[in-house]
């Protein structure tokens, strides 16, 4: 059927289960709302408890029938992900679409718990760490579909395979922050990649939202928060919908890149994006699987990325 969305929702929406990591706010909370209204079963993924249960009942107070459940998730600590990867796979068998939402942009220099710099060891390496602890149920799951959230940063990125955590050159907040979202979208090719050559049913996706005033950015700077921002962005609900598309339109393939259709892919209706040629290097994402596989200590059920 068609929406208000101008693409195709899968008709069985109502019978999946969904885990979005970030749901309480900005991007994640606009897509934890779109798949509630569609009585989705959601399961939110969130760092602070608190708020994200205000975000539940927030959500549930517009939509009293929604299936909604809370699940406390760090990704800038691996102990934390592995307690919510075992919570969940001790309570679900299946899981149809984890939406890899959540992460930090441009902070002040910070480590997560183990020691990675914060912003690929949340966006990427957290992530990378949760899809392959739950991936048992996705792969149960037919069709099931993982969504990772990359950014236009991407474009700028570029990864430093001699110094990933930012250690050994002063630390430039947004090289490290592209970096971090080029990981992202190369590992969602590299999961696509991996997941045809064993013939599975699910698939990889990689979306970004374009330009977008969410809490992300509160560490960015003035000028860009109050000035640039609102003449090049588009409200987190019309942000969201790159990764909503690309969760729940059965026309989205196994590999695909999805953003804003408008000028420099800022704002627009969700449609196909240009993968930048960094992203395409399959040496590099064989380089980089095995990196976060040691860095992380998560395998994936379908083989080493020594291969």
């Amino acid at each position: 059927m068609m929406t208000k969305t101008d693409f195709t929702i899968d008709r069985n929406i109502s019978e999946k289960l969904i885990f979005i990591t970030g749901a309480n706010s900005g991007l994640g909370f606009e897509t934890t709302n779109f798949f509630a209204e569609k009585k989705a079963t959601v399961i939110m993924a969130c760092r602070n408890m608190q708020k994200a249960e205000e975000a539940k009942n927030s959500i549930q107070k517009e939509y009293p029938e929604a299936k909604l459940s809370v699940i406390e998730l760090d990704l800038a600590d691996l102990d934390s992900i592995r307690k919510c990867a075992a919570a969940f796979n001790k309570s679900y068998e299946k899981l149809d679409v984890l939406i890899n939402n959540a992460g930090v942009m441009v902070p002040p220099y910070s480590k997560t718990k183990q020691g990675f710099e914060l912003q690929f060891g949340t966006n990427f390496l957290g992530h990378f760490a949760l899809t392959g602890l739950v991936m048992p149920a996705l792969l149960k799951t037919k069709n099931s579909r993982v969504i990772s959230l990359s950014s236009l940063a991407s474009k700028i990125g570029k990864i430093d395979f001699e110094d990933l955590q930012s250690e050994y050159k002063d630390y430039k907040k947004w090289p490290a922050y592209g970096q971090s979202k080029l990981a992202d979208l190369i590992f969602s090719k590299e999961l696509a990649r991996r997941l045809e050559n064993i013939n599975s049913s699910s698939i990889s996706v990689a979306a970004h939202p374009g330009g977008s005033p969410t809490n992300l950015q509160r560490s960015s700077s003035f000028l860009m928060k109050y000035i640039l921002t609102p003449l090049i962005s588009h409200p987190p609900e019309k942000a969201a919908l790159p990764s909503i598309r690309a969760a729940c339109d059965p026309a989205v393939a196994n590999g695909s890149y999805w953003g804003p259709s408008g000028f420099f892919e800022l704002t627009g209706k969700p449609e196909k994006a240009k993968i930048p040629s960094r992203a395409k290097d399959i040496n590099t994402a064989k380089r980089l699987w095995n990196e976060a596989e040691g860095l992380t200590g998560v395998t994936y059920p379908f083989g080493s990325g020594k291969e």
